[in-house]
């Protein structure tokens, strides 16, 4: 397929956004005394394009971290169609081609008393719409408020840099998608969530998006940096592993990423790479 200017300008964003996140998780691993490294595997998709699925297990600082990134394109099937109809993208029954580009991100860690963590941003077309979406949001099992603080700040920063109610409309709205309707429970903390941006103004969404981007690492490497060497007791790894058990059920039930990449035929490794190494439930 033959993308145009604005989808090979997207794409190439986010490969190079995943190439910083990953020299900067395993730098964080050399830090930490470990040679833990990514390994990465070309992933592909029958009816048009592909990706890198990265995922480093067993690290010292990251129990499992997946960073993907794909560029996709084809025709969506009738259950994917009907789901773009139900959030307003027109006439997918007549031409129902797409493209989507993006980077997805979950991170598992070694200590529970460093935080999981969740980001990704994308870019989706047809031949009737085009918009971004993303986010990033903290997940601990042991919250600092310290922590939380900066996590939202720094996207808060990200957010205030486009638009004065950006940050209080998307933070709003990843306290209600990372909700857990079936436990009653928020997933983490929130941070921010956003999709079907379409303002009219593609540089400016894109501009957005890249910036949301360009804040994860600052928000989330002090975080972690802070609390690697605290000390973890048995009750700590419970407390992780059932709070892991939580984080799956929202993957596998609610999250409109895996549930796109599954229905659109996208490599299933890669789609639930999000699912933690290890989980408990009662």
């Amino acid at each position: 397929m033959e993308f145009s200017a604005q989808q090979q300008r997207a794409s190439d964003w986010f490969n190079a956004l995943r190439d910083q996140i990953v020299a900067a998780f395993e730098g964080l691993e050399a830090e930490a005394g470990s040679d833990a490294r990514f390994e990465v595997t070309p992933t592909s998709r029958d009816s048009g394009g592909g990706g890198r699925m990265s995922v480093l297990r067993r690290g010292r600082v990251f129990e499992k971290v997946g960073v993907n990134v794909s560029t996709v394109w084809g025709s969506l099937g009738e259950r994917a169609q009907r789901s773009m109809a139900a959030r307003g993208v027109p006439g997918m029954a007549e031409d129902p081609r797409f493209w989507a580009s993006g980077i997805s991100l979950v991170a598992h860690m070694q200590n529970p008393h460093t935080p999981a963590v969740h980001m990704n941003t994308r870019m989706f077309w047809t031949p009737h719409a085009w918009w971004f979406g993303g986010g990033a949001d903290l997940n601990p099992c042991i919250e600092y408020p310290e922590d939380t603080a900066h996590f939202h700040a720094t996207l808060q920063a990200a957010c205030d840099a486009h638009a004065a109610d950006y940050y209080a409309k998307f933070k709003a709205w990843a306290d209600e998608y990372f909700f857990v309707p079936h436990r009653g429970r928020a997933r983490g903390v929130g941070g921010i969530f956003y999709d079907d941006l379409n303002t009219g103004d593609w540089e400016a969404d894109f501009a957005f998006t890249q910036d949301v981007g360009r804040a994860f690492l600052p928000a989330f490497l002090p975080v972690t940096q802070a609390r690697l060497g605290t000390p973890a007791a048995e009750a700590d790894r419970e407390a992780q592993l059932r709070h892991r058990g939580l984080y799956a059920e929202y993957n596998l039930v609610y999250d409109r990423g895996t549930k796109f990449g599954l229905e659109s035929g996208h490599n299933a490794e890669a789609v639930l790479m999000s699912l933690p190494p290890i989980a408990k439930w009662e």
